[in-house]
């Protein structure tokens, strides 16, 4: 939890963001990512201030068991001063015991992003899904909270201006905006109707457009005229220097002049897709489903 401190934008973590929506695809499979349609809903979540804090809790909690697919998991939420914004105990259930910072005592509309993000340890913990070290595994936690439909309430809880500051997670607001963005490709939401924050709608749009460059990459036919002419280039040195990639890119040959292959990221999954550079063709991720329009 960032709280009056400087925080950081950008896209320091997108490698990592991208392998843990890959992750995802491998653990859950197309169709049961898709199970986690719709997102949790902002009237799911409300907590008004004449709400009883700890029955509130207790109530949003449940929204998230049952948005993750929990149903014999119960969270005991408690309230305590700590340094982080949220804690959970990961034994082997059915009960978890949650801490959230005294702070959300007097924050009562980011209890709902601190819980989802706790809440997804237990689901990931469940799914013995995990990156190693801690900060990868954060990583992991936010873009799953995310990606699956909850996570809109942590880029929700982003507020900058010249006096304060807060931000819950270890995405930066533009790469919560980006993972939203990757949802929104698949099950055709708009978060954007639900934000409360104007610095989150922002990320979210900053986010938007980085998303939609992975679909203007090549060998993808959407890319413009000058990656399609970078790309053929390249292509050309590969054919006659074997084991050769263009160093920065995206995409990657295999082979020489006679079996040259390019491999390149999906745009949706992130699975890497191998083809025969023999021109325009139809491909099919594997693992997502995605079918591409490609001129290798």
């Amino acid at each position: 939890m960032t709280s009056g401190s400087e925080v950081v934008h950008g896209y320091p973590h997108l490698e990592t963001v991208r392998a843990a929506i890959t992750a995802l695809y491998k653990r859950l499979s197309p169709d049961g990512i898709r199970t986690y349609a719709p997102s949790v809903a902002p009237v799911d979540v409300a907590f008004a201030d004449v709400d009883d804090l700890h029955l509130g809790a207790q109530r949003v909690a449940r929204t998230m068991v049952q948005h993750l697919r929990l149903p014999d998991a119960r969270m005991i939420v408690s309230f305590r001063e700590m340094q982080h914004a949220a804690g959970v105990e990961l034994a082997a259930g059915p009960e978890y015991f949650i801490d959230l910072n005294d702070r959300f005592r007097t924050h009562r509309n980011d209890i709902g992003a601190a819980l989802a993000h706790e809440v997804m340890h237990v689901l990931l913990h469940r799914l013995d899904l995990t990156f190693p070290g801690t900060r990868d595994n954060e990583i992991l936690t936010d873009t799953a909270t995310t990606y699956l439909g909850a996570g809109w309430l942590l880029l929700d809880a982003f507020r900058e201006d010249e006096v304060s500051r807060q931000k819950l997670g270890y995405l930066t607001p533009e790469e919560f905006g980006y993972v939203l963005a990757k949802r929104a490709e698949v099950f055709g939401e708009d978060p954007s109707i639900w934000f409360t924050s104007p610095q989150a709608y922002t990320a979210y749009r900053k986010g938007l457009t980085q998303a939609g460059n992975d679909h203007l990459e090549p060998p993808l036919t959407a890319a413009g005229w000058s990656g399609r002419r970078r790309y053929a280039k390249d292509r050309r040195y590969a054919a006659d220097h074997r084991g050769w990639s263009p160093p920065g890119s995206a995409y990657a040959f295999e082979g020489g002049p006679s079996d040259l292959r390019v491999s390149f990221p999906c745009p949706t999954c992130f699975q890497r897709i191998r083809l025969p550079c023999r021109g325009r063709v139809r491909a099919r991720c594997t693992l997502c489903r995605t079918v591409l329009e490609c001129d290798t």
